[in-house]
């Protein structure tokens, strides 16, 4: 199964091409400001050097949100485009869960995947990684900082993702102090959402371009105005 995964959630972009598990390319997009000029040129390259086009692509993966609302429109847009053309499968997944996904681990650890959705909030979870699979522990969403570092535990070592941990360093060190752990991965995450996608996939749990939906925790500027 060829799988083509896309990323415009944050201003770390990303295109992967897969098969199966297996990473064929990927292609990083770092500008959130061109998405709508540089990702279809990017699509274009990752599948020319692989020798393919779109139609010999089996299903498709795309990281549906939280994030920027702007990012989020242009990558569903352009995947329920793919989609419809081909009337092939997209499977739907979670930002956060594949940074979290990222740092899935055989050993038993928590992982915080922390994306700051301005206003003064952030988009975060808590994930316990168990064999290398994530256990879903504090529930995906918009809070408020102080609302939701009160949610974790402040007796274990959490490994703290995203660029949320750049705007609010501080505060987590002032509630986990040396139990706070910051990743150095590379924050971008198609080949992530292309493993998670894949697995949705195998089970027939795309859903059609018709039925695409991004992951919104709040409404937008021009949604609050309406």
């Amino acid at each position: 199964m060829i799988i083509l995964a896309v990323d415009t959630t944050t201003f770390a972009g990303s295109v992967a091409l897969l098969e199966k598990t297996k990473l064929l390319a990927e292609v990083n997009i770092d500008s959130s400001s061109t998405y709508s000029e540089r990702l279809l040129p990017a699509v274009d390259f990752i599948l020319q050097t692989n020798g393919m086009n779109i139609k010999e692509v089996d299903g498709f993966a795309l990281a549906a949100g939280p994030g920027s609302f702007t990012g989020i429109r242009v990558g569903l847009s352009t995947v329920k485009s793919f989609a419809f053309a081909s009337e092939k499968q997209v499977a739907a997944v979670s930002t956060l869960k594949a940074l979290a996904w990222k740092l899935r681990h055989p050993q038993n650890h928590l992982i915080c995947p922390l994306l700051d959705a301005k206003k003064g909030e952030i988009y975060a979870a808590l994930f316990e990684s168990r064999g290398g699979k994530l256990k879903e522990i504090v529930s995906q969403g918009a809070y408020s900082p102080d609302r939701f570092f009160s949610l974790l535990p402040s007796n274990r070592i959490i490994f703290f993702t995203g660029n949320g941990i750049v705007a609010y360093k501080d505060k987590i060190f002032q509630y986990f102090k040396d139990k706070a752990r910051f990743s150095h991965r590379s924050p971008f995450i198609a080949f992530e959402i292309g493993l998670l996608g894949y697995e949705l996939l195998r089970k027939k749990k795309g859903v059609s371009a018709q039925e695409l939906k991004p992951i919104y925790f709040r409404k937008s500027q021009a949604e609050e105005k309406d």
